[in-house]
């Protein structure tokens, strides 16, 4: 792979500079190398983004990589058709560090890129037909019926994309014909460029500067339309919206348009005074993002135990470069951080502020935005594809010193970040899955850090395994909150046994009777509660009650869960979906029967037991539009909810003044999952989720549902002992040889055919066990051994704990996996890899 460099040697003179290497968002190894047209030699710079041909007929945007002299040798360069930026849109700091993410993670640059950029940077073509120049209209005879309908069309309009000639000729798959009518040539196919960022367009006017000058003026101009009613409706509409006497900067005349047509004024004589020049009309680009002042009078006051930490922060920043932070549920790490962000603002310098979702943003943004205003911008999936590109353009021009944001915002054009702030940094939602690069931001943003010469600020009520570990040995700076602000007291956590209630029969359904009254107590006093399961749809599955059919996925080795809302049963690993059936597709038994629950059936139940309370429900199917986070948590903020049900996203970080009781459901589930991570989670989600009861002057309740309750994990999180669980899962993980001891590389191996990638796996393991020895283990389906009709295997690698031992091991895995799909019987062979998997 070719390498990039922040700080490349000396510079190639701009004339001498004839090739480019380009990288370009596809999934190939190499960077491709262009010749740079001389007209091009001067304006282009390592870092802008390029369009260039690829392939026969491709059209792709690429970034410079780095500009050089040396012609490819195994082709001929094809020239760059142009360059879309005049400064670039990538910085040599992101170069870099996009390499090293490719490196790290194994995977390409182009992956990295495609990712890192907002899809709104990148071109897109779209192709397009026209009639052939030399096609002869009198030869009309020899096309079919549909060809000269087509052809007939094309000689009014010019050109037609492949949806609108199929339109035109009534027919879906209009691939045959436009074949046939290419060999006759009679059309021609061309590829049309469209950028799709659009910036944001508002036509404004103002009252022509004529009658601005001075009063007089103006009221000449009222008299004159004394007698055009409409007319002076408009100018008196304006004035009233346009305070003309305060107004000082040019800028303050302008009103948008469609504030005058939208108040009930006449559009046509609006029309009319542009038209006689008593308005000027414009059309401006505007932001996407509404304007947002400070509160002058805004003050955070830190408690003695914040203003202890921050200090002990500030000290621990003179000698670690990385810090983690670690304060209890409710002790305000947030003010902390807000402390900390201002003082790098004053020095003029930048500031990232990760979270691990989307859900979280919605309260600190409210909060941030009253101290920080236009300062401050939030970079996240839920933004449309402009609003993304708006946001990188504003850090590249340093409008934003603060960006907000989840794990994608490490990828942004930072020039002076001096800071880092990844708040719940054990979250597993740091962490990218699919597709590739499959990076921890956590991680990447201590690499970040790096480049940048910047401090980073790890923050948890509880912290990975790995950071403490890190923190106890010294390699990261330490510190702690340990009281709540306001010395409000942590939540009392009580163990439901459903054991004994069940056999007692005092449950309710899927709730124990313990629950049932806190939440009765709750709803009497006028508080909140939260119910969490982590488990969205109604139901995991149906089965037979005759012959124990269970509906399961076409295409992935698991069961559909029940969404009774829409009455359909989902696959929530593919997506795919049939209609709940009303008989058992293999006896023919009406008797379906629902297993399990999730939340929402958890909802219906609670509605059912408490009819008069206000229940909303908090989960993936509930938060799919832009802002139905913020209208959820709103709600409950202003207590227009009563109950809140939902999954993980709950737990994080969000702060509500009125819960005082929280309620979890199907802990077992989690504790038992065959994953070596399984109980450090457990604790994690379960003093997370406990953190949301009794945050300001009462101490809260939370009542854990399960069948065991001395299992040890519970004890713990009823104890808050987190030191504990530490110890006991460190000792464990020493034992058995899994991180922090070691790092850990998973390969998954994909493929339609189950016979071919079992044995692909075997050959692939075989080969690394001759190298890497006991420390290859598998091969071995997974939990789910197939998943979007590819049957999985996966082969995982640990690693000892060093810089050269890793890289080497990744060479080996490298060459090996290369060498596998280099033979033919395993050439389809799709190898995943994943680096620090979680």
């Amino acid at each position: 792979m070719n390498e990039l460099t922040v700080n490349p040697a000396t510079p190639l003179h701009k004339q001498e500079a004839l090739f480019a290497s380009i990288i370009l968002p596809i999934p190939v190894p190499k960077l491709f190398t262009y010749s740079i047209p001389m007209h091009f030699i001067e304006p282009i710079s390592e870092g802008s983004r390029v369009i260039v041909p690829f392939g026969k007929a491709k059209i792709l945007t690429g970034v410079v990589g780095k500009i050089h002299n040396t012609p490819p040798q195994i082709y001929e360069a094809k020239y760059i058709l142009d360059i879309l930026d005049d400064t670039p849109t990538v910085n040599k700091i992101q170069l870099a560090f996009f390499q090293w993410m490719a490196n790290y993670y194994l995977c390409t640059l182009g992956e990295v890129v495609k990712v890192a950029l907002p899809t709104g940077l990148k071109l897109n073509s779209q192709s397009k037909i026209q009639l052939h120049p030399a096609f002869n209209k009198a030869a009309a005879h020899n096309f079919s019926p549909k060809e000269t309908m087509l052809l007939n069309y094309l000689q009014k309009c010019p050109e037609l994309t492949y949806d609108e000639a199929a339109k035109v000729v009534a027919q879906k798959n209009i691939h045959r014909l436009l074949k046939s009518l290419l060999r006759k040539q009679a059309i021609l196919l061309f590829e049309e460029l469209k950028e799709k960022y659009r910036p944001k367009k508002i036509k404004r006017v103002r009252l022509n500067t004529i009658y601005t000058k001075t009063p007089a003026a103006l009221r000449t101009l009222l008299e004159q339309l004394e007698s055009k009613a409409k007319q002076l409706d408009v100018l008196l509409k304006y004035i009233e919206k346009v305070p003309l006497h305060k107004a000082s900067h040019p800028e303050d005349y302008y009103l948008d348009k469609s504030v005058l047509t939208q108040a009930g004024t006449s559009s046509s004589s609006l029309h009319t005074l542009i038209k006689k020049e008593i308005f000027i009309e414009e059309e401006s680009i505007v932001s996407r993002f509404a304007y947002f002042s400070k509160e002058e009078n805004y003050a955070i006051e830190l408690s003695q135990a914040q203003s202890t930490a921050l200090q002990a922060i500030h000290q621990q920043f003179l000698e670690k470069d990385t810090v983690l932070f670690h304060g209890v549920t409710g002790s305000g790490k947030t003010e902390v951080y807000i402390q900390l962000i201002q003082g790098v603002l004053e020095s003029g310098g930048q500031v990232l502020y990760l979270l691990p979702e989307i859900a979280l943003t919605t309260q600190i943004v409210r909060r941030l935005r009253k101290i920080f205003g236009n300062q401050m911008a939030v970079y996240h999936s839920k933004y449309a594809d402009n609003e993304r590109v708006e946001v990188w353009n504003g850090v590249l021009e340093d409008k934003f010193p603060l960006i907000v944001g989840v794990r994608s915002a490490i990828f942004l054009p930072f020039a002076n970040l001096q800071l880092i702030i990844a708040d719940e940094e054990h979250e597993t939602s740091y962490k990218q899955f699919d597709p590739a690069p499959r990076y921890h931001a956590r991680d990447a943003a201590l690499v970040l850090a790096k480049y940048h010469q910047a401090k980073v600020l790890l923050g948890s009520a509880t912290p990975s395994i790995e950071s403490y570990y890190h923190a106890q040995q010294g390699k990261y700076g330490f510190v702690k909150l340990t009281e709540r602000f306001g010395q409000v007291e942590l939540p009392a956590i009580t163990l439901a046994n459903l054991r004994i209630e069940r056999q007692r029969k005092t449950m309710q359904g899927d709730f124990s009777a313990v629950l049932l009254d806190e939440l009765r107590r709750v709803l009497t006093h006028k508080e909140q509660a939260i119910i969490f399961q982590n488990r969205r749809g109604y139901a995991p599955y149906i089965t037979c009650e005759d012959c124990t059919w269970i509906p399961t996925c076409a295409q992935c080795a698991v069961s559909l869960t029940y969404h009774q809302f829409n009455h359909y049963l989902c696959c929530h690993y593919c997506g795919y979906r049939i209609k709940t059936p009303s008989l058992c597709r293999v006896c023919g038994s009406h008797r379906l029967k629902e297993i399990g629950f999730g939340t929402e059936k958890l909802e219906e139940a609670l509605q059912l037991c408490f009819p008069l309370a206000r229940i909303q429900r908090m989960d993936l199917d509930t938060t799919r539009s832009k802002h139905s986070y913020e209208r959820i948590i709103e709600q409950f903020e202003q207590g227009s909810t009563d109950i809140l049900v939902g999954t993980q996203m709950i737990t994080k970080g969000l702060d509500f003044s009125k819960v005082s009781l929280v309620g979890v459901l199907d802990v077992d589930r989690m504790i038992y999952f065959p994953e070596f991570r399984a109980n450090e989670r457990c604790f994690q989600l379960l003093t997370q989720v406990s953190g949301r009861a009794g945050r300001r002057d009462k101490q809260g309740k939370v009542i854990i549902q399960t069948l065991n309750p001395d299992q040890s994990v519970l004890n713990r999180i009823v104890q808050h002992d987190y030191e504990s669980m530490y110890q006991r899962e460190l000792a464990e993980r020493k034992q058995f040889r899994y991180p922090p001891y070691v790092r850990l590389i998973k390969l998954t191996l994909k493929h339609t055919d189950k016979a071919l990638v079992t044995k692909a796996g075997e050959v692939l393991a075989t080969h690394l066990k001759k190298q890497l020895g006991k420390l290859v283990l598998g091969p071995q389906a997974p939990v789910i051994p197939k998943l979007k009709n590819q049957y999985l295997i996966d082969i995982w690698t640990k690693i000892k704990r060093d810089v050269g031992k890793l890289a080497a091991t990744k060479e080996i895995i490298t060459k090996a996996s290369r060498a596998l799909l280099g033979e033919r019987a395993f050439k389809q062979i799709k190898i995943i890899f994943d680096v620090d998997p979680m």
